[in-house]
């Protein structure tokens, strides 16, 4: 991408030789397109599109934001120099932080050791090609002047800004709570960038499930009353909701859904930083195996402490129309005709579940990045966001349809109390009647509403999750 930029604007001997500033100087008269010793967001845009540069607008504004000292909505001379030097000092330190023989060049060996370290595994030979995109002299290996020229304008502060694009994020809410938990760097963690980013999440994924909530209500009705001899669907399911209860009742059990985001993300990434130091060896790294684990004890340790919540939102949802005047109205209901108990039905299968969906999720993610650096990576290592959002939303659908039985036995067991004359069947009891009854299509009633819901969801949560970034500062 930046060999055409190498090529023409910071020529090899212009390097060498000229001093930053006379360079600087160059690059701002080809992107002062009107001549007028300012440029403003259009131009930065418009010039750096026309070097053969084409960023995307979030990384162009974040320059722009970063640049604009004095806040006027333009770039002058003296800001626009001033911030690729503070930029240059960066990506020097994130330079030599990949450089790790010091040797003043950049190996394949050391892209594979420094996605290692942040968890994230590739071959070298996918390392080759992530080099080929930075590399512009054909030596497979990258020293100061084409690291340099390559991120100039890549608004990536730090090395792990940088070798974090194929990071498995689970900010996209699709409505389960049964991801692991993001990770964040030691300098997230001083600078409270950490709290923004789950504080983003967390609305997102209110903002999402809100949004569709009468599909996520559809599948635990389907779950619990579709039987061959009930033959729910989308429709008639929709319309006996309505018909029941008004379309306020497509909402029930949506506000326990919302409220319990905000203590199972806390509790989930606590937990995660708590297991990565049991398992972190000697010198305090964490492998990839050892973050899986950690992920999984700290999703089943976060299901744990809420997990009475996802029982109260099963029963609402399923309850009828003044069944329950609200949440603790279902609380103190439960607890008063069933006891303790009742708020851990279910609970074994949802435990179980976290294995299933976790691995599943991270294995074809993992696939789906290897899939895209083999063929693309030759040309950029960033992938962009579509490529992320197709792969994050193949991975979790994914991940759903290999614990979805599990699931629904768990929400029939939370569900079984109100169906009359239902036998109160465990786990294996369960199964085993479904299969009979229903065979295997019966583990998978309400997936299609469920499958419904997963592309709306990743785009709200997307779209309002950028947003939240904005306005708290961390775009």
């Amino acid at each position: 991408m930046f060999r055409f930029l190498r090529g023409w604007v910071l020529p090899q001997a212009a390097c060498e030789e000229a001093n930053n500033s006379s360079r600087y100087e160059n690059l701002f008269k080809k992107l002062d397109l009107n001549e007028d010793g300012r440029v403003d967001i259009a131009e930065l845009q418009a010039g750096l599109k026309a070097l053969g540069i084409p960023l995307g607008r979030d990384a162009e504004e974040k320059i722009f934001k970063a640049g604009d000292a004095n806040k006027d909505g333009q770039l002058d001379i003296e800001e626009f120099m001033q911030y690729l030097k503070d930029h240059e000092k960066k990506m020097k330190l994130a330079f030599k932080s990949l450089d790790k023989n010091n040797d003043g060049k950049i190996e394949a060996s050391e892209i594979v050791q420094s996605l290692r370290i942040l968890g994230i595994v590739i071959s070298e030979q996918q390392a080759e090609k992530i080099l080929q995109s930075i590399d512009a002299d054909g030596t497979m290996s990258v020293d100061w002047n084409e690291w340099r020229d390559h991120f100039l304008f890549n608004p990536a502060t730090d090395i792990e800004e940088i070798v974090r694009y194929w990071k498995h994020s689970t900010v996209l809410d699709i409505g389960d709570s049964l991801t692991i938990p993001d990770e964040f760097t030691e300098e997230e963690k001083k600078s409270g960038q950490w709290w923004r980013q789950l504080l983003s999440g967390g609305v997102a994924g209110a903002v999402s499930r809100t949004g569709t909530a009468p599909l996520d209500r559809l599948k635990v009705m389907m779950q619990v009353h579709g039987s061959k001899s009930n033959k729910m669907n989308i429709s008639s399911g929709l319309k006996q909701m309505v018909k029941e209860g008004g379309v306020r009742s497509l909402w029930r059990g949506n506000g326990v859904n919302v409220i319990k985001i905000a203590p199972e993300t806390a509790i989930k990434f606590w937990a995660y930083e708590q297991y990565k130091k049991i398992f972190a060896n000697e010198d305090g790294k964490v492998g990839t195996i050892e973050r899986f684990v950690s992920g999984s004890l700290a999703g089943a340790t976060a299901q744990t402490s809420i997990y009475p919540m996802e029982v109260l939102k099963t029963r609402l949802a399923v309850g009828k129309t003044g069944q329950y005047s609200g949440m603790f109205d279902c609380a103190k209901k439960i607890f008063k005709r069933e006891g303790v108990k009742a708020f851990y039905k279910g609970y074994v299968p949802n435990i179980l579940g976290i294995i299933p969906y976790a691995g599943i999720d991270l294995a074809v993610y993992e696939a789906l990045k290897t899939a895209w650096l083999d063929r693309y990576a030759s040309d950029s290592a960033n992938p962009g966001v579509f490529v992320l959002l197709g792969c994050g939303t193949i991975s979790s659908t994914c991940g759903q349809l290999a614990s979805y039985p599990l699931a629904l036995i768990r929400t029939r067991m939370q569900a079984q109390a109100l169906l009359e004359e239902a036998p109160q069947l465990n786990m294996v009891g369960l199964f085993q009647r479904i299969i009979a009854n229903e065979g295997i299509i019966g583990l998978y009633r309400g997936i299609a509403p469920n499958f419904m819901k997963v592309l709306p969801a990743v785009s709200i949560s997307y779209v309002v999750y950028e947003k939240m970034k904005q306005n708290l500062g961390i775009a």
